[in-house]
């Protein structure tokens, strides 16, 4: 299902400052310039979006209409505020992914437990199998703890769906199917993500998870002919 945050992201709520030492002489302009690089680039390099001045939580929330959804038609059903990080994205982190889980639960059961405050991990969004009815519960611009892994919890938007890996004729519906594509395809175009494999992945595919969702019978090939269908 999702992994807890490694200890440096646990802060609920608000991004850890990062710990620099203070350099005074000699080499202190060459360190803070690769810290102000590795600041602004991903692990591999890439740029990220020019950062916007941060604010405190207090005008964080007070910028966002309770209830609001980026997905029109998903039901609001808030996350726990100790299971994700508020973020400003994409202009502090750049959005690339999608990574599409499976919730190794009931529909009922993936709501309450990421409603927990001990659970320490959430996603943005979970889409019920028998009629693809979808409820978010973190805003795509925060930082959902459902990757298992940092950087990638940064960058990318998570998608959950109800059901058991090794049950697909049961969980995995047409109806699941189509719900999930056009919430996607929807989450591709808000932020500018290619429509392909490398860009929607898998949470078995995240680097170090230890994850195998959505399993072997979650086909790919029928999820991406509807996701390019409605993009």
């Amino acid at each position: 299902m999702h992994d807890a945050p490694p200890p440096i992201s646990a802060s609920p709520g608000r991004p850890r400052p990062h710990t620099r030492r203070t350099v005074l002489f000699g080499t202190g302009i060459a360190l803070l310039g690769g810290l102000s690089f590795a600041a602004a680039h991903s692990a591999d390099g890439t740029p990220r979006s020019d950062p916007a001045p941060r604010r405190s939580r207090e005008d964080r929330e007070r910028s966002r209409t309770y209830g609001e959804t980026d997905q029109p038609g998903a039901e609001w059903i808030a996350a726990a505020v100790t299971n994700y990080r508020l973020a400003d994205r994409p202009s502090d982190f750049t959005i690339d992914r999608v990574v599409v889980h499976v919730t190794q639960s009931t529909h009922p059961v993936a709501l309450k437990v990421f409603q927990d405050p001990g659970h320490r991990a959430a996603t943005h969004y979970v889409v019920r199998a028998r009629d693809g009815h979808l409820t978010q519960m973190i805003r795509e611009l925060d930082v959902a703890y459902h990757a298992g892994n940092r950087e990638w919890n940064e960058r990318s938007i998570g998608i959950e769906h109800e059901g058991f890996v090794d049950q697909p004729d049961r969980w995995f519906t047409d109806a699941a199917y189509r719900a999930s594509a056009t919430l996607c395809a929807g989450i591709c175009a808000r932020h500018g993500i290619p429509v392909d494999r490398e860009h929607i992945v898998g949470h078995n595919e995240v680097p170090g998870t230890d994850h195998t969702d959505p399993g072997p019978h979650w086909d790919w090939d029928r999820y991406m002919r509807l996701v390019v269908a409605v993009a």
